[in-house]
Formats: C-alpha cells, sequence, structure tokens
C-alpha cells in the first residue's frame, strides 16, 4: 500500500516538475512573441521614417511649415466662413509671418530626422496598434475577445481624429497668435523662433491632441475593467472639468485664452460621451448578472 502512495506521490511531483517546466516555456514563448511584435512595430516605424525623410523637403513645405502661412487652409476657411455670415473679418486672422532661423549647424539634419521620426509614428499608428492587439489577444476570454472586436478601429480613428484637430485647428490659433504678440512698443524684440522651437511646438500639438482624444476609448476600457463607471464620472464632474482646463493649457503652447478653449471644449464634449460610453457599459454589466442569476 506504502508503495503505491510513494509512486502516487512520486507521479504528482512529476507531474508538478512538468507543468512548471511548460508554464516556464510558456512564458518563454510570450517573450519571444513579444520580441518578434516590437520587430515588427520597429520594422513599419523605420520604413514610414525613411519614407518621410526621402520627401522631406515636400513635407516641410506642405505640411510642417503650411500652419504657419497665411494661405493655410484654416485662415482661407475661416474667413469665408465669415463672409458667408455677413460678418465681415470678424473670424479672418491677422497675417501670418514666422521667419526660421537655426543656431546649430545640425539643426536641420535633426529636424528633418525629428520629423521622420514623429511622422513615421502617425502614419505608422494603426499597424503599431495592431501589433499590440496581436499580442493580447492570445489572453483574452471569448466574451472579452467580443468587446474588443473594433478597437483598433476606434483607437486609430480618436488619434487622427484628435492629430487633425491639432494640425488644423490649434496650431493655426497658436500660430497666429504668438506670431502676432508683441513685447513692448520700441520695437526692441525681434520675432525670429528657432526651426527646433516650431518643430517641438507643432509636434507636441498634434501627439497632445492625438492621445488626449483617446479619452473615449480610455474610458470604455476602464469601465469594463470595473475601475471607473457612470455614477462615478458624474459624481467627479467638476474636478475633471478642472483638470480638462489645466491639460488644455499644458496642451496649447500659447497663453492665449481662446486657444486653451478651443481644446477644453472638445475634452469636454469627450469627457460626456466617456460619460454615455460607461453608462452603457453598466448597463451590460447589469443585464449579464441578471443572466447569470
Amino acid at each position: 500500500m506504502s508503495t503505491v502512495q510513494n509512486k502516487k506521490s512520486i507521479l504528482k511531483k512529476l507531474s508538478k516538475r512538468k507543468n512548471d517546466d511548460e508554464s516556464e516555456m510558456s512564458f518563454i514563448d510570450h517573450l519571444e512573441a513579444l520580441r518578434w511584435h516590437l520587430v515588427r512595430g520597429v520594422v513599419a516605424w523605420m520604413v514610414t521614417s525613411i519614407a518621410i525623410f526621402v520627401y522631406i523637403d515636400w513635407v516641410f513645405d506642405n505640411i510642417i511649415y503650411a500652419p504657419a502661412r497665411s494661405s493655410f487652409i484654416t485662415y482661407r476657411a475661416l474667413c469665408s466662413f465669415s463672409h458667408k455670415l455677413h460678418l465681415g473679418d470678424a473670424l479672418c486672422m491677422p497675417p501670418v509671418n514666422i521667419p526660421l532661423q537655426g543656431n546649430t549647424i545640425s539643426g536641420p539634419f535633426m529636424s528633418a530626422i525629428s520629423i521622420s521620426m514623429i511622422g513615421g509614428i502617425i502614419i505608422a499608428f494603426p499597424y503599431l496598434i495592431w501589433e499590440l492587439w496581436r499580442f493580447i489577444k492570445p489572453a483574452l476570454s471569448q466574451k472579452e475577445f467580443k468587446y474588443a472586436r473594433g478597437s483598433i478601429f476606434w483607437i486609430s480613428l480618436c488619434f487622427f481624429i484628435g492629430g487633425a484637430f491639432g494640425y488644423f485647428l490649434l496650431a493655426p490659433f497658436t500660430f497666429n497668435f504668438l506670431a502676432n504678440f508683441t513685447l513692448g512698443t520700441t520695437g526692441a524684440y525681434k520675432f525670429m523662433p528657432t526651426l527646433d522651437d516650431y518643430i517641438d511646438t507643432i509636434n507636441n500639438i498634434i501627439l497632445g491632441c492625438g492621445i488626449a482624444f483617446e479619452l473615449p476609448v480610455f474610458a470604455y476600457v476602464l469601465a469594463k475593467i470595473g475601475i471607473i463607471s457612470a455614477p462615478f464620472l458624474r459624481k467627479y464632474r467638476k474636478y475633471a472639468f478642472v483638470v480638462i482646463l489645466i491639460l488644455s493649457a499644458i496642451i496649447t503652447p500659447s497663453p492665449d485664452w481662446t486657444s486653451q478653449l478651443i481644446v477644453a471644449i472638445p475634452l469636454l464634449i469627450l469627457f460626456e460621451l466617456s460619460i454615455i460610453i460607461c453608462a452603457r457599459v453598466d448597463k451590460q454589466k447589469l443585464a449579464e448578472e441578471k443572466e447569470w442569476s
């Protein structure tokens, strides 16, 4: 009898050791899979960055420097809209003149690298999210997979809408305000921004707005996990408004209240949309609980 028990004990130990080995291999396999997802993501990023660098002159003239020109589409559209409403030149912005200077030998080259890298991230963003999704997908349950369907589309859509909002609306207001702001009346101050400063500003505006517009997606994920709910967001709405105002002040490089308001209003709308999304998630959870009961 003791011999049989000893054999069973040995078999249990061997089985446990085997399971431990399998879990260890499984962990290594996960690391290997993560490595290849990262490699593919970096390759996609580098390919798009190189493509932008090849056409860097066209990209700079027609995309990067465009909001600093008075012929930019936003200036013309606002002025045309003002005339159609019979408001005269009320919505027409003053002419923009932003001459850029460099104070380092490597300035133009490093700026081209910066434009290419940031542009590569923006263009390859859906693919990068897709690679992240492919890594996470095997760990999801059937129910989680069902809820997460279409997430790549919505994450990418929110990011691109935010980036477009920053580029076409916020950047022109910011550059127009900063370019026409004067200090003193003697003409001692001459507005001559550096190339690096201009590129950093427009990059921060586009990426900042792109990330900020992911608020509904974050709310959906946190509501699914159970960290937040619609009543919770409603309870702390007034504090959220203060945070949004602070965030809009951080995203907008200019102290102009108009630019900050342009950012704050969409974020407030997105916050209210997040409450609606969380309410729908809460309703789904309640229906599921009733089903199980």
